[in-house]
């Protein structure tokens, strides 16, 4: 993978690093971030030579329009080390190509792929120390721009910032989990921004989202914004369902995002010969299949968790568990992206980036 280069990035390290003080064997997902990050600023119509400084707070005008108009767009990646203590990334072109995507829909100027790329790789060549190395565990990366220029006025800002920070993580989900398929909110719509990694997609989930673990749930199952009558999305990841041999998945849509994990998925699963179909999956054939015994997985994929298990889901105060098999389809598509991501397995795809 080939850009070109940006001009010299300036670094400034911190007096003293943080990491003694983190327990790397016992790690949360996101609660603790490394020394340093990237900050690079959008000032008089361009993006200015990004910089590496110490973590550290963010002073904004109580004016700044990320509080009041809610321009701020994000990515979630994560950096792996193989054996021999190679820094590496997954795809990462493609997260710079949708952080663009998702910019322009919320008309905040598109960031050069060489500010992101440069500004990554020298940022994880200063955090390395940073990436854990247990199964499971990797270093977060969140790269994301938000509205920094200042006024009340209804329109796009002046002034944007781009930041990546990076956290070292353990695994995102652990044990079975249980969801409800959601029948009165929605999490987008037509024509919206369901398609954008927008930070606001995120804070309309939180509130259905909880009203489901009060029932017992973990996370909930979106269907349409029209219908309810058929699945989009599983929690803030893509949804796939296995129905006797075949691996569904929904198409996505100005409603669904178009999920990096989601696309090595399909990928993986047509080279090791499963039959795959990417269509509409209606919450009756999903119902159906699960009476006649024909439903054998369900499952999320994600950045964060990459495949997450799904036990069992509600409908209309009625739950229906997914049987407990050998061999799943999850267990192998996650095995062969994780193999990929840390070096484990040859990369026939061209997805592995080495720092």
């Amino acid at each position: 993978m080939k850009t070109d280069t940006v001009t010299q990035i300036h670094i400034t390290k911190a007096a003293k690093s943080k990491i003694k003080d983190v327990d790397f064997n016992n790690l949360n997902f996101g609660q603790e971030f490394s020394d340093h990050m990237l900050v690079c600023d959008y000032k008089d119509g361009q993006w200015e030579t990004p910089k590496i400084v110490p973590y550290q707070p963010i002073t904004l005008e109580p004016s700044a329009k990320i509080f009041h108009y809610g321009q701020s767009v994000f990515e979630g990646m994560k950096a792996y080390k193989d054996a021999n203590d190679n820094v590496l990334l997954f795809r990462p072109m493609d997260n710079c190509k949708r952080l663009n995507i998702s910019s322009k829909r919320l008309a905040i100027p598109e960031l050069p792929e060489v500010y992101f790329m440069d500004g990554l790789t020298e940022l994880l060549k200063l955090e390395k120390d940073w990436i854990p190395t247990s199964e499971g565990s990797a270093l977060y990366i969140r790269p994301f721009i938000f509205a920094s220029g200042q006024g009340f006025h209804a329109s796009p800002a002046n002034a944007y910032k781009f930041i990546i920070a990076c956290a070292p993580s353990g695994p995102y989900f652990s044990g079975k989990v249980k969801v409800l398929i959601e029948e009165t909110y929605s999490r987008s719509a037509n024509g919206g921004v369901g398609f954008a990694k927008a930070g606001g997609n995120y804070a309309g989930q939180f509130y259905p989202t909880q009203l489901a673990k009060d029932k017992g749930y973990h996370q909930v199952i979106w269907t349409d914004d029209n219908t309810h009558e058929y699945i989009e999305e599983a929690g803030a990841m893509n949804v796939f369902a296995r129905i006797n041999d075949t691996l569904l998945t929904v198409p996505v849509s100005d409603r669904i995002l178009d999920g990096i994990t989601r696309k090595s998925v399909i990928e993986i699963a047509e080279t090791e010969g499963i039959d795959v179909e990417i269509r509409k999956i209606s919450v009756k054939e999903l119902i159906e299949a699960s009476q006649n015994g024909s439903l054998k997985e369900l499952f999320g994929a994600g950045t964060a968790a990459v495949i997450s298990p799904i036990a069992s889901f509600g409908y209309r105060d009625q739950d229906y568990d997914l049987p407990v098999i050998e061999n799943s389809y999850a267990s192998l598509l996650k095995k062969r992206i994780t193999d990929i991501q840390t070096n484990k397995a040859e990369d026939p795809f061209g997805w592995r980036f080495n720092v």
